[in-house]
C-alpha cells in the first residue's frame, strides 16, 4: 500500500484547523477537537466541519456549506519558473494559475463570484462560503523545473441537516385494556434532504435506519414504545459529517389508556356544561322576549282603550 502524507486546510466558522492524513488515518488540531480516525464508531458521536481521505483516485474532501475550504499544494513557496493551475471538472475547466509569479483567476467568478482565492506564496486554493453546487473534481496540476505532477480533490458540499421532528401517529387502546399499559405508535420525519440517513436509537443500540441519495424528499421512520418504559430513544438525521439528534420524551407524545379513556371523558364533560349553558341563554333569551313582546301588546291595548275613551 503507497503511503502519502496529505495536508488539508479548513476554516470552520472563522477557526482553523488543520488536518494531516498519513495512509487512512487523518489527525486535526485540537481547536475543534476534531482527531479521527478514518473509521468513525459510536451512533451519537457529534461530527462537524471538513473531512477527506487520500486514496487511489484522490483526495476525498467533505464539507458543510457555508463553510470554508483550502485545497493544499502542499508547495513552500512558489518559484519563479513554476506554473500551479487549478481545474474543475472532468473537462478540466481552468479556474486560477499561478505563472511567471503572477495569479490569474480566469472566469471563475461565473462560478464562485468572489468566494475564490489563491494563495500566492504556495498556490493553494480557498473556497470561501462554500455552497453545494460546488461539489465535483478539483484538478491541480504543477510544473517545475524538474517535473510535472498532478493531484485530484474530490470535494462534496453537503447542505445543513435539520433537527428531526418526532410525531405521535396513534396509540392502540382496547376496551379490554383500560388498565393496562398502551403501545405508543411513533413517526420520525425529516424533509427536503438528500444524501442522508435516517435513525433510531435506544440508548446508543440502533434500532433501525433508513438512507436516501435523491435530491429533496421526505424521509419517514416509524417506532412502537410503551408508555411506562424507563428507555431512551432518539432520532438521529445524519450525513457523513454532521448529525442532528432529536430526544424522545415519552410522557408528552405517549399516555397510558386510563389517561386517554379520563381526558375524552373530560372533552365529553366539558361539551356537555357548553351545551347546556347555550341552551339556558337560549332560553332566557326567548323568555325576555316574550316578555317583551306581551308588554308591547298591553301598552299598545290601553293607548287603544284610552283613544277609545276620548
Amino acid at each position: 500500500m503507497r503511503q502519502h502524507v496529505v495536508l488539508v486546510t479548513v476554516n470552520i466558522r472563522g477557526k482553523e484547523c488543520m488536518c494531516i492524513s498519513m495512509t487512512r488515518h487523518w489527525w486535526c488540531s485540537s481547536i475543534w477537537n476534531c482527531a479521527l480516525s478514518h473509521e468513525l464508531r459510536g451512533p451519537l458521536l457529534e461530527m462537524n466541519g471538513v473531512f477527506g481521505a487520500d486514496t487511489d483516485e484522490g483526495v476525498s474532501v467533505s464539507v458543510m456549506e457555508g463553510d470554508s475550504v483550502t485545497l493544499n499544494t502542499d508547495v513552500t513557496e512558489v518559484q519563479k519558473d513554476d506554473q500551479i493551475v487549478w481545474m474543475i471538472g472532468p473537462q478540466e475547466i481552468r479556474i486560477a494559475e499561478i505563472k511567471n509569479q503572477t495569479i490569474d483567476m480566469f472566469e471563475s467568478n461565473e462560478t464562485f463570484g468572489d468566494r475564490l482565492q489563491m494563495n500566492n506564496q504556495t498556490g493553494s486554493l480557498t473556497i470561501r462560503n462554500i455552497r453545494t453546487e460546488h461539489t465535483g473534481l478539483y484538478m491541480l496540476q504543477i510544473i517545475t523545473n524538474k517535473e510535472t505532477s498532478r493531484k485530484r480533490f474530490n470535494l462534496t458540499v453537503y447542505a445543513p441537516l435539520h433537527v428531526p421532528v418526532i410525531s405521535s401517529n396513534s396509540s392502540n387502546c382496547s376496551s379490554s385494556s383500560l388498565l393496562s399499559v398502551s403501545r405508543c405508535s411513533l413517526l420520525c420525519s425529516v424533509v427536503n434532504v438528500s444524501d442522508v440517513t435516517l435513525s433510531w436509537y435506544k440508548g446508543n443500540s440502533l434500532l433501525s435506519s433508513i438512507s436516501v441519495s435523491d435530491l429533496s424528499i421526505s424521509l419517514s421512520l416509524p417506532l412502537e414504545v410503551e408508555y411506562q418504559e424507563k428507555n431512551t430513544y432518539s432520532c438521529v438525521h445524519n450525513n457523513p459529517i454532521s448529525n442532528q439528534t432529536r430526544h424522545l420524551d415519552i410522557s408528552q407524545l405517549c399516555h397510558t389508556c386510563t389517561e386517554k379513556s379520563q381526558r375524552s371523558h373530560h372533552i365529553v364533560s366539558a361539551l356537555v356544561v357548553v351545551v347546556v349553558l347555550l341552551l339556558v341563554i337560549r332560553f332566557v333569551y326567548v323568555g325576555v322576549k316574550s316578555c317583551t313582546r306581551s308588554e308591547k301588546r298591553r301598552r299598545l291595548s290601553e293607548e287603544s282603550s284610552v283613544s277609545s275613551d276620548k
